[in-house]
């Protein structure tokens, strides 16, 4: 499998920019351990005080959550679309056995960070770990060579869904798995995005993106991939998210409407999953 030597990446939204370039969102204490999502808690007691441990474990079991839905096989090439600093992918590496993982994203500061961050890994074991810039909606690879295709909370910054579905879906093997972490509205009830807009600011700036949990599994099903499934594990996202919060923000401040976004059955957390049919003959 090649990288494509020269292509165009889709302009970024200011706010993601800013968010992912200077403002550094990987730096602050909220995304404890350098991961930049908002965890899965159901191993983490949320009755008791919780500490830098508990949050770096609730998001390194949100990536376990979603590589187990990969499924990938031992010797598998992984690729991560949005890989923000890397942390992912190097638990792919400790505990998933592949024979390369691939993180990718549309910031070149990313990029950046995550091989600084991962120098020792590259430089010792050269192949086995790399970091590539490319666009969701058009992915720096030439031919299919993915067992797997993960993303973590990524696709609320993704400019066209039906290109990222036909991306995933040119460069899985046959057989290859996607599986995807992410919130999104409920419903395609047109009020949706102007709901969050006035709850949320990070759907207010642009940030984030109001669409439906459907946009993205129809997407996949017109890819031409099967076995597209949604299942909402926001049970295990949203309140520990919030009560990790209050340690800085108050009831009735922004970052906590997104508790009340789940509550309101506005916005939910889904893990999609998804195949590239096997060749017939």
């Amino acid at each position: 499998m090649k990288d494509k030597a020269q292509q165009a990446s889709p302009a970024m939204h200011p706010a993601v920019r800013e968010t992912y370039g200077p403002a550094d969102l990987s730096a602050e204490p909220l995304f404890a351990g350098g991961f930049i999502n908002f965890g899965y808690w159901q191993a983490i007691a949320l009755d008791q005080p919780l500490g830098e441990a508990e949050r770096i474990r609730s998001q390194e079991d949100l990536y376990r959550r979603v590589l187990d839905a990969a499924d990938v096989p031992a010797k598998s090439q992984i690729l991560e679309v949005g890989c923000g600093l890397g942390r992912g992918c190097a638990l792919a590496l400790r505990e998933y056995g592949p024979a390369t993982v691939t993180g990718m994203d549309i910031h070149p500061d990313q990029v950046r960070r995550a091989r600084a961050a991962h120098a020792e890994t590259i430089r010792r074991e050269p192949g086995l770990l790399r970091f590539v810039q490319g666009a969701a909606e058009r992915m720096p690879f030439d031919h299919p060579g993915f067992d797997a295709v993960i993303s973590v909370e990524a696709a609320q910054h993704f400019t066209d869904l039906g290109a990222f579905a036909a991306e995933t879906s040119r460069v899985l093997r046959p057989g290859g798995r996607l599986a995807l972490a992410g919130f999104f509205t409920v419903d395609d009830a047109p009020g949706r995005p102007g709901e969050l807009a006035r709850l949320l600011d990070t759907f207010a700036s642009g940030l984030d993106i109001a669409r439906p949990v459907s946009a993205l599994t129809d997407a996949l099903t017109a890819a031409g991939l099967t076995t597209v499934r949604a299942a909402s594990i926001g049970a295990h996202v949203w309140p520990g998210w919030d009560l990790w919060l209050s340690r800085w923000w108050d009831a009735g401040t922004w970052p906590r409407n997104f508790l009340h976004a789940y509550e309101q059955h506005i916005l939910d957390y889904y893990l999609i999953t998804a195949e590239r049919p096997r060749q017939r003959g």
